[in-house]
Formats: C-alpha cells, structure tokens, sequence
C-alpha cells in the first residue's frame, strides 16, 4: 500500500491512487475488525443480554455491523474524493502522467496480488476439488452441534476473493499504464480507470449493506426459510400448530429463534421442547431457541395475532 502510495504520487496517477485507496480501506477496515473482536467477546451484561455480537467480526464477510458501516463510510469517502479529482482532470485535462513510474509501481502491484493470491489458493480451506468442498465451507457459518467447521475456512475463501478482486483491479491499472506509456496522448485512460474502478469498489460495499441492513432490520438470515421451519417444528411429535415463530440474527452467524408450539393434551410438553429445541439447531444452526410450549386449542385458529407473516 505503501509502496502504491508513493508510486502513485511520482507517476501523478488517479489509476495507481484509487487501487493504494482500496488497500488502506482494507486496512483500515481490519483495524476496525480488530477492535470489534476484542468488543464481541465481552460478556453479557444486565443491560446488553445478548452479548456484543453485534459489533463483531464474524462470518464469511471482512466486517460485521458497526465495523462494516464504518468501513463503507471510509470506502465511499475516500472514493468520492478521488472520483472528483479523476472528473476534474477529465474536464481541465491539465495533468501530465509519469508512465514509467506508472507502469512499474502497477506491475509491481500485479506481481505482488498474484503471489498472495497463489498462497491463499494453496491454503487446505480453498485447495479443494469436488463440490464437496464448497459446500462444506459454505455451510460452516453455523456451527451445527456435530459438524465442527473448517478452521478458518470462510476467512480464508474470503481473503482468497478479495485478494482477486484486487488483483483484477491492479490489471486494470497496468492496462492503463501501459496505454499511456506507449501512446502519452491518450493519458486520460488515467482518469477514465479511476472512475470506472471507483464504480467496482462502491459497488463491493452493496453485499455489505445488503447484509447490514437485514441484521439491523432483524430479518430471517440468508438460507433459513420461514416455511421450512414451521414444518420441521410441526414435524415433532405431539405438536399440532405453531404460531408467533420470529427468526433473526444478531450476526450473519448467530441465528436465532422463538417460537410457540401448541401440543396434544397426551403430549409431554418437556419432551416436545426437547425434541423441537434439538431439531432446529441440528437443521439450521440455531444458536439460541426460545420455544414456548402450550396446550393446542381450536380457538386459538382465529386469532389475528397467531396467523403467519405475509410471504
């Protein structure tokens, strides 16, 4: 990043400027995991019961709540300032690019993107061949009891497809470096990549957001489904109905859950809460299940406040 920052500066490029940018968004966005780590780990206290989960950093994405808002914040910041400084060298084109210094310094970023990517891909959690694989990784968010997931395995495969899409990004700018380096006249393919690799980086901040914004609004978590719950609650034995079921997550990776379950006078309500609470953290990685057990009574069917949410 460093080294970007310096060459970008002696080549005078937007191009090399906008790819340093994007490095020290990721740093500063592992400084901000950092201390969300360090924050979610505290205990849960009479006030916050549920823990600092909120502020943490788990889960296949590099930022969680607190830490991915403040870390778009800084990428749509930083990235509105370089856009405006590419459109007034498009409008003034009063610039002039040091394409040797250009070329080089984007080379040198390719050649550096390339080799930790060629780590990464070797890492055991990305090196795998099958479909197995990946679905075994994308599936160990949950920690479902029995299936202990891969160590690192979602942090790996995401530093691995962030390390391309920089990569990518650095091509992008050697491309452009070496149009100007062998026809000077067209330098504003300088300012051009910049604007357009702008647009690549707002738009990696949309999945981000798009998360955020179901965990704050406390919607079901990605691949749980409303329906597919109901039927394997109304699957335990004993139990004739369900109602109230609410399924959110404080993180993309603690989903969580509470339920009424209405049962047959015969049936054991504690083996019902036994058996329902098993279920749904083995299917679905539930790290927290409230199900409330009552009597099933055929009233109850009208009630305004007992029937399923719209789809």
């Amino acid at each position: 990043m460093v080294g970007e920052v310096i060459g970008g500066y002696l080549a005078h490029s937007l191009a090399i400027m906008t790819d340093a940018a994007h490095l020290l968004t990721d740093v500063g966005s592992m400084s901000v995991s950092l201390f969300s780590l360090w924050v979610s780990a505290r205990p849960p206290t009479k006030t916050m019961s549920f823990g600092w989960h909120r502020s943490g950093t788990d889960g296949p994405h590099p930022t969680e709540m607190l830490g991915a808002l403040a870390s778009v914040l800084s990428i749509w910041v930083v990235t509105g300032a370089l856009v405006y400084l590419a459109a007034a060298r498009i409008i003034s084109n009063d610039y002039e690019i040091e394409a040797r210094a250009m070329l080089a310094t984007s080379a040198s970023a390719v050649g550096v993107n390339l080799v930790m990517a060629y780590i990464l891909h070797q890492a055991p959690a990305i090196h795998s061949h099958g479909v197995g694989g990946y679905e075994q990784l994308e599936g160990a968010g949950g920690c479902l009891p029995g299936h202990a997931p891969l160590p690192g395995s979602t942090s790996v495969r995401a530093a691995f497809v962030h390390v391309v899409g920089d990569l990518l990004q650095s091509i992008g700018v050697l491309v452009a470096a070496t149009i100007i380096y062998f026809k000077p006249q067209c330098k504003i393919a300088d300012p051009i990549s910049t604007l357009f690799f702008s647009v690549f980086v707002l738009g990696s901040t949309l999945t981000i957001l798009r998360d955020v914004f179901r965990v704050l609004m406390e919607g079901a978590p990605r691949g749980i489904k409303f329906d597919a719950v109901k039927e394997v609650l109304q699957a335990v034995s004993g139990v004739r109905g369900t109602h109230d079921l609410h399924i959110w997550a404080l993180t993309l990776s603690h989903p969580v859950v509470s339920v009424h379950v209405a049962v047959d006078a015969s049936a054991n309500p504690e083996t019902v809460l036994r058996d329902a609470t098993s279920q749904l953290q083995s299917k679905f990685g539930f790290v927290s299940c409230t199900v409330q057990v009552e009597r099933y009574q055929e009233e109850a069917l009208g009630c305004p406040h007992c029937q399923d949410p719209r789809a």
